[in-house]
């Protein structure tokens, strides 16, 4: 495939990915911004809106505002721009797993991004997983997409770097 093909189809992956994420913000803010709980298999899935103004489990809550701007804004702009350069110019050598992977990390720095940037630094979370006392912290889509993305690229590096041993074994 053309490798202008594959970045056209990876940003329209990552379009969607965002518009899904955003999507699901806002209709947290619809339905559960009035303190609304929802819970379903028996408290395994729970929607519960909160506002995060930090990182991972509200991480850098505390931050001044110029501070928090830097880290939590400018610092992945810069991120996520490098991301996208890297995808451009390594994506004729990839697979669509790998592209995959990084749009799914892509859209969900976006996602987060343009919460912090267009709600003055609160990015909105509402799912909760969990049995019991044993419970995940709050989060969204976009959390979810760059923890799958992440994964994802870890299994599919790993196991690459697993198959030329492999032949080597079997070869000699």
């Amino acid at each position: 495939m053309k490798p202008w093909l594959k970045i056209f189809l990876f940003c329209i992956a990552v379009s969607s990915f965002v518009g899904c994420d955003q999507m699901t913000k806002n209709l947290a803010k619809e339905h559960l911004m009035d303190g609304q709980v929802i819970s379903y298999f028996n408290n395994f899935f729970v929607l519960k809106y909160a506002e995060n103004t930090g990182a991972f489990l509200s991480l850098g809550n505390e931050l001044s505002d110029t501070v928090s701007f830097w880290i939590f804004i400018v610092v992945p702009v810069l991120f996520l721009i490098s991301l996208l350069v890297f995808v451009i110019i390594k994506s004729k050598g990839m697979n669509w797993m790998k592209l995959l992977g990084f749009a799914l990390i892509l859209a969900g720095g976006m996602g987060n991004i343009i919460d912090r940037i267009l709600f003055d630094r609160r990015v909105t979370d509402f799912m909760i997983l969990g049995i019991q006392n044993l419970r995940t912290g709050i989060f969204n889509f976009a959390d979810l997409y760059v923890s799958i993305g992440v994964v994802a690229l870890i299994i599919l590096y790993w196991g690459e770097k697993e198959k030329p041993s492999e032949q080597k074994a079997t070869v000699e």
